[in-house]
């Protein structure tokens, strides 16, 4: 059965309400509100601004989590400390209750029975006080992963910090610090993704739902301290409660259009294996790559 992709051209904070109501879903309980928070230095991430009427339209929490990298990389937000003063810089901590979910140890560990590569993934423990989760992506480029959208948020996006040299490693090691000199294949990275993204999706199941926005799509991460600037013209704002779908939407969109900037971002992704990623949850049961766009 084809899942439903709801889209529209509009980008704006009412847009991304409407297109959430548009999934006809009340996400219950106390709701975990994902976002990417920006990493300091870097252009292109969405503010809070964006986001807060949808937030507030539900009551929700920001919630992040601790990166793999620090010095080398230029980022601030590998450790508690130093996130917490950029998620205020930002003005996350203005507009919103913010939970970084790994503040504190130990980490949550849920088990990957099933897991392509990974057995295991490491959440940062907060993750257990939430019922139900909200994904809000700025679908873009990414410098390993070829791009980011609804299934770097589940996997990545709620990993601990071990958690995440753990998905970079494919399963290698726990320790940031060796993790840059354990890089995961082409192959074993977009599935170790897709692993731990099922983890979220089998806890949450039938408790989420999942917004990309088509806007400053650059081939760069908002993890990067210094993003290439976008490529592409915006496109628009996606929403499903199927987060395969909308990031197999998100890639054709893009293909689709008629953007000369597309073979660029396109070459991001599939250098990286990226649609890898999108193809292994597929196979590990949390989606399905058939849908119906649906545009309003």
């Amino acid at each position: 059965m084809k899942s439903k992709v709801y889209f529209t051209r509009d980008i704006s904070p009412e847009s991304v309400v409407e297109a959430y109501h548009k999934l006809g879903v009340t996400l219950p309980g106390k709701v975990a509100v994902k976002i990417h928070s920006g990493e300091k230095g870097n252009q292109n991430y969405l503010r809070p601004e964006f986001w807060k009427p949808m937030v507030d339209e539900i009551g929700g929490t920001i919630v992040e989590c601790n990166t793999a990298y620090g010095d080398a990389a230029g980022g601030v937000r590998d450790n508690t400390d130093s996130h917490w003063k950029l998620l205020e810089e930002h003005g996350w901590t203005k507009y919103f209750d913010v939970d970084l979910l790994d503040a504190e140890g130990p980490d949550l560990i849920w088990e990957i029975p099933n897991g392509k590569v990974l057995k295991e993934n490491h959440l940062g423990k907060n993750i257990a006080n939430y019922d139900s989760m909200l994904v809000l992506a700025h679908f873009k480029g990414h410098p390993m992963g070829g791009y980011g959208g609804a299934l770097k948020q589940l996997s990545i996006g709620c990993a601990s910090r071990a958690g995440k040299a753990l998905i970079h490693s494919a399963g290698v090691t726990d320790d940031r610090f060796e993790t840059w000199q354990k890089h995961a294949s082409k192959i074993v990275f977009p599935e170790a993704m897709a692993d731990a993204a099922s983890s979220v999706v089998n806890h949450f199941k039938g408790r989420l739902a999942f917004v990309n926005v088509m806007k400053n799509l650059s081939v760069d991460c908002d993890c990067c301290v210094v993003a290439e600037d976008p490529c592409m013209k915006d496109i628009g704002i996606l929403a499903s409660l199927d987060p395969v779908a909308i990031d197999q939407a998100c890639i054709d969109l893009v293909m689709n259009s008629d953007d000369p900037g597309k073979e660029h971002f396109m070459e991001r992704v599939t250098s990286r294996n990226g649609i890898h990623t999108i193809e292994a949850a597929e196979d590990l049961g949390i989606g399905t790559r058939e849908y119906d766009l649906i545009e309003f």
